[in-house]
């Protein structure tokens, strides 16, 4: 009986102790949050595109074609030329007036009055002296020598004033103005023709080439040659034969087309014979009154260079005769002038000069000696920075530039 019970009490204790064990676990789960179950896939509808106006309402299911319903162009049919805008021509430069040449030099009196006071004016004050010893007469010739008068064409002035005025004894002011300026007028040439020729032959242009040393502004004088003779109803081809400066033939260029005119050109460095050669050619080809070639400006020093400008000379007669060769001098340089105006002399004929730069510190006496020295007249002389500041040479107008009113 006692096994019984002991049986069935050890029965009951285990079922007690299962039931507080099972009680605990169930006690821990409640005590621990279980993690929230995963949401669902949410359903996402993307924004319709933005549109403008009408389109801007709610899109609206349309009939959609299938690939099959959609037709493709042929592939041996040409394609389309879509047109290609084309861009816009730049606009032509507009063209100068140049300023009529008529009297140019007239105009630009006062400029060279200006500059050339000392000689005009040194010579009138000396002359107007009571007593003209010999002194004085040597102060005479050192006013003309210092204005580049030269050696010869002073001794021979100064004589020719001494007689005069011993003849005409008491001198009035204005009795010596005229006396000197009848003097300078005809120690300048009066009767040299000054006219540049551009009148060429009957189916060819007028042709003139222009020549001188690196620094006389040859190249400028070119361009404002060609506005001369555009004033005067000229049509005008420049041919850019310094082709050893570096931009020598844009600078022309650029003054040919301010008055119309073209410009025949090379590359840097090539052949100026051959550029000289084209120029005239164009010009015979467009009817063209005038054709001005622009040469290197070469050092004269340089013996093969100034052969080359011979030869230029030569390629450019066989379409016919040169109708003027122009010697460019800077005034500035004096009497060095000279020894250019020598050498060039010897390479081509020369037949006129222009003197540039008078306006500066030019000295009057220049334009004597120079013709003295090539026996060859000054045809155009430049008076400032100016593109129509190049003027026809008149001596009347110089002389009384130089002595005043």
């Amino acid at each position: 009986m006692e096994l019984v019970e002991i049986v069935i009490l050890a029965v009951v204790i285990a079922l007690v102790a299962v039931g507080l064990v099972g009680g605990l676990v169930v006690g821990s789960r409640k005590k621990k949050q279980l993690p929230p179950p995963p949401p669902s896939t949410p359903t996402i509808t993307p924004p319709a595109e933005p549109q403008v106006g009408e389109e801007a309402e709610t899109p609206r299911d349309e009939a959609r074609r299938t690939i099959d319903e959609v037709g493709l162009p042929d592939a041996t049919a040409p394609a389309e030329e879509v047109p290609v805008a084309e861009a816009p021509a730049p606009e032509a430069p507009a063209l100068e007036v140049p300023e009529p040449t008529a009297g140019r030099l007239v105009r630009l009196r006062a400029r060279l009055a200006r500059s050339q006071n000392s000689l005009g004016k040194g010579l009138l004050t000396l002359l107007s002296r009571d007593n003209l010893d010999e002194d004085t007469w040597e102060e005479i010739e050192d006013t003309l020598l210092t204005a580049d008068v030269g050696v010869a064409p002073t001794q021979e002035l100064v004589e020719r004033l001494r007689e005069r005025v011993r003849v005409l004894g008491t001198r009035t002011p204005q009795e010596l103005r005229t006396l000197l300026r009848e003097e300078l007028i005809t120690l300048l040439g009066p009767d040299f023709d000054r006219e540049v020729k551009t009148e060429g032959g009957a189916e060819t242009p007028g042709v003139v080439m222009v020549v001188g040393v690196n620094g006389t502004g040859k190249t400028t004088t070119t361009g404002k040659l060609a506005r001369v003779l555009v004033a005067d109803g000229r049509s005008v081809v420049l041919g850019a034969a310094d082709t050893f400066r570096a931009a020598a033939a844009d600078q022309l260029q650029t003054w040919g087309e301010r008055v119309g005119a073209r410009t025949v050109r090379g590359p840097e460095g090539g052949d100026p014979a051959s550029i000289a050669y084209d120029a005239v050619k164009e010009g015979i080809a467009e009817g063209a009154d005038v054709v001005l070639v622009d040469t290197a400006g070469r050092l004269h020093t340089k013996t093969g260079l100034m052969d080359e400008l011979g030869k230029v000379k030569r390629v450019v007669e066989k379409h016919g005769p040169l109708d003027e060769v122009l010697l460019v001098l800077d005034a500035t340089t004096g009497q060095n002038g000279l020894v250019q105006a020598r050498v060039f002399a010897e390479v081509v004929d020369i037949t006129g000069i222009v003197l540039t730069k008078l306006d500066g510190t030019a000295k009057g006496g220049i334009v004597i000696a120079v013709q003295r020295e090539l026996g060859v007249p000054v045809k155009l002389i430049g008076l400032g920075e100016g593109p129509d500041d190049l003027a026809p040479f008149e001596p009347g107008a110089f002389v009384d530039a130089l002595i005043g009113d």
